[in-house]
This record gives structure tokens, sequence and C-alpha cells, in this order.
């Protein structure tokens, strides 16, 4: 028993190392699957929970699905291009204005599309926009890595880990405000300042403005006025089903296909073209995920977890502290989205109070600002630049991670605790 539950945990890691330094430069999707296969031939997870773990990320695929498909569709009709554009002509020529821009628009699409959606959708016209202002684009492009965590918890949409961690039993939108509007306000705030001081250098000065031939057109296209609206319904959609404890993967799956559908037909492109274009190795990623969380669960650490958990709410600041602290740093080792089922499962068995859970949820959702590897988010964003050629090593994020996430998560907890 002992050596099953060793050759698991080494499994598990070695696959997480794999995500993490991608040896060979192969993709992020190949170590995942190959932990989650290595483990079946070996017998250390059955079959049947194999399968359950894989279903368990259903809701997540779906709506990866639609937002792919509506990143992809903006791209080929000239969103991004257009949105470039506007960003450049308001920024007038100043580079603080332009990340000021970027960063703001990041907390739009964050709190009322989820970070998965910054990560897909404005991080190429992010890019656009650096390359026609003709400034460096990574300041600007962290920009949109922090903050699709950073305001992760501005609304029960924000990021699919807050649904996955609360499950079936979300609370309240006024509920949700009271607890996390000051602590995300925090979030945003401290990671902004954070972020700034750190690429002082990179984003002073001057950059092309709006009257530069560069600076791209103002004209949207007919094909670019669809996906805009398809997006503005898609935001509407996802508010209402969480307003209504709806998990949002097949509402965000139908509107992605939908506007895809319209949008072709309307621009008379061939939908083949852009299912080709569209990174689908991330669904073997994150079924591969889920795999490796139900073989650590196989192990029973859950119910270890459970228990501590249990014997820390005797004092629910403390656990609230420690429990979310711990969740934060413990989401860059496997995802924050696996990370976030496991509290989630703890949780259910051990019952502590309404502020560990908070905690948890701000832990899951800030701490993956740290690597990138933390999120599914900026593992999408990472996807998203090497297309455009340019990357980011783990180190390099790293380095960037320490300084903002730290603050930002202990004024967050901070924030939170505080309220009581």
């Amino acid at each position: 028993m002992m050596l099953a539950t060793g050759a698991t945990w080494g499994i598990c890691a070695a696959a997480t190392a794999g995500i993490i330094a991608r040896p060979f430069r192969w993709p992020e999707m190949v170590w995942a699957v190959s932990g989650a296969a290595l483990l079946l031939l070996l017998g250390l997870l059955p079959v049947p929970l194999a399968l359950v773990a894989v279903g368990k990320g259903m809701d997540v695929y779906l709506f990866l699905i639609g937002m792919m498909l509506l990143s992809e569709t903006a791209r080929q009709n000239g969103l991004f291009d257009w949105v470039a554009a506007a960003a450049v002509r308001h920024a007038g020529g100043s580079k603080p204005r332009l990340f000021l821009l970027v960063y703001a628009a990041g907390i739009v699409t964050t709190t009322f599309l989820s970070n998965d959606a910054t990560a897909v959708v404005l991080t190429p016209a992010v890019y656009v926009a650096a390359r026609r202002a003709r400034a460096e684009p990574l300041p600007l492009l962290f920009a949109c890595a922090l903050i699709a965590n950073a305001a992760s918890f501005v609304l029960p949409i924000s990021n699919p880990a807050n649904l996955v961690l609360y499950g079936g039993t979300m609370p309240p939108l006024g509920q949700w405000f009271k607890s996390f509007a000051l602590p995300s306000v925090a979030s945003i705030v401290v990671t902004f300042l954070a972020l700034r001081w750190v690429e002082r250098s990179r984003i002073a000065g001057t950059c092309a403005t709006g009257d530069s031939p560069d600076a791209g057109t103002a004209t949207l296209s007919p094909g670019g006025k669809a996906v805009l609206a398809g997006i503005v319904a898609t935001a509407a959609i996802l508010l209402v089903a969480s307003a209504r404890d709806v998990e949002l993967g097949l509402p965000t799956a139908v509107a992605g296909i939908a506007t895809t559908l319209v949008v072709c037909a309307l621009t008379r492109r061939s939908v083949v073209a852009v299912a080709r274009d569209v990174s689908w190795s991330v669904l073997p990623l994150v079924a591969g995920l889920f795999v490796l969380v139900e073989a650590l669960d196989h192990t029973g650490v859950i119910g270890r977890i459970a228990d501590t958990l249990r014997t820390m709410s005797a004092d629910p600041v403390q656990a609230a502290a420690v429990a979310g602290s711990t969740l934060a740093f413990g989401s860059n080792l496997i995802n924050n989205l696996p990370a976030g089922l496991i509290a989630s499962t703890a949780v259910v068995q051990a019952h502590p109070p309404r502020i560990v859970v908070d905690a948890l949820l701000i832990g899951v959702d800030l701490g993956p600002n740290l690597s990138i590897t933390g999120s599914l988010a900026t593992i999408l964003w990472l996807q998203a630049i090497r297309r455009e050629g340019e990357d980011v090593g783990f180190w390099q994020f790293l380095r960037i991670g320490i300084v903002t996430m730290i603050p930002a998560l202990i004024a967050a907890l901070g924030t939170r605790l505080l309220i009581g």
C-alpha cells in the first residue's frame, strides 16, 4: 500500500514537473496525459475512477470550448485589431496610460466573462495593441495574466474555480459582495501597483498615437460587430446563469458555437477554418489534471486534509489565514482547478466556517499569480502569447509573481479577515 501511494505521488509530481519545465519543448498536455496514462497502466488508479475524474471536468471543457471559439472567431474577424486601435488612440502616446487601459480592460473582461476569457480573448488584442503602439509587449501581457487572477473573485462567474470550490452551495450575490467586494479591490489595486513598479522602466515614455499609420483602423467590420455582440450576449448569459446557480459550461459552449455559426454565415467564412485554429490541446490537459487529482484522492490524502481543516477550524480566523495561504501556494504545484476540486471535497467533509471557505477561495483564485502553472487561465495566456511569437519561462514569471502575488494575497486575505 505504501509503495503504491509513493508511486502515485511520484508520478503526479513528475507530471507536474513536466508541465512546468516542458522538457524537449513538448506541450503541457503531453505531460499531464502521460502521467494519467501511466497511473492507469500501472494499476494505481482503476479505470472507472479515471473516467469519473474526466467526467468531473465536463463543465470546464464546455466552458473552454465556448470561449476558445469566441476568441478565434473574434481574431479572424478583426475584433482584436479594432480593440487594439481603440486602446492606442485613447493612450494618446503615453505608455503608462496604455498600461492602465490594458489593466482596466482586464478587470472588466475578467469580472464579466471570467479569467479564462481574459487569457483567451483579451491577450491577443493586447499583443496587437502593443505592436501598433510600438511598445514593449511583455509588461502589457503580464498585466493580462495577473489581472486574470487578481480580479477573479469580483463575481462568482469571474473564475470557474469559484463554482468548483462552492459547488452547489454558491452564496447569494449579496453575501458574495459582503465577503469579496473589499478583498477584490485590495487584490486588484495591490497587484496593479506592484506590477507597475516592477515594470516601471519598460512602461515609461511615449508610444505611437492614434494618428500613427500603425495605430490601426477605427472601423469594425460587420463580422467583428457580430462577434462583439456575441461576446456581450455571452456575458449577460453568464450573469443570469450565475444568479440562478446554473453551471456555466453549457451556456458558454452554446453561446460560443452559436456566435461562430452566425458570424461564419454572415461573412461566408468556413467554420472548419475557425475550428482548425483553436488550441484544442488544452482540453486533454485539463482532463489529465483531473485524473491526477483523482489519483491523489485515491491515496486518502483529501481525507487527511479534511481532518486537518476540521481541527484548525476551532480558531476560524487562524484557520482561514493558514488554509487560504496554503492553498494559494499549493495551487501552483498542481494547478488551481484541481486544487479547488481537492479543497471543495475537503470542505464538504470538514464543514468549516464560512470565513475559512472564503479564504480558500481567495487563495485558489489569487495564489496562481505566482507561477505559470498556477491556473488554467495562465496556461491559456501562455499559449496565446506563444502563438504571437512571445514566450515566458517559469523563472521569468516567478520573479514577477513573487513581487506581485504575495503582497496582493496578504492584502486580500487580511481585508477578508478584518471584515469578519
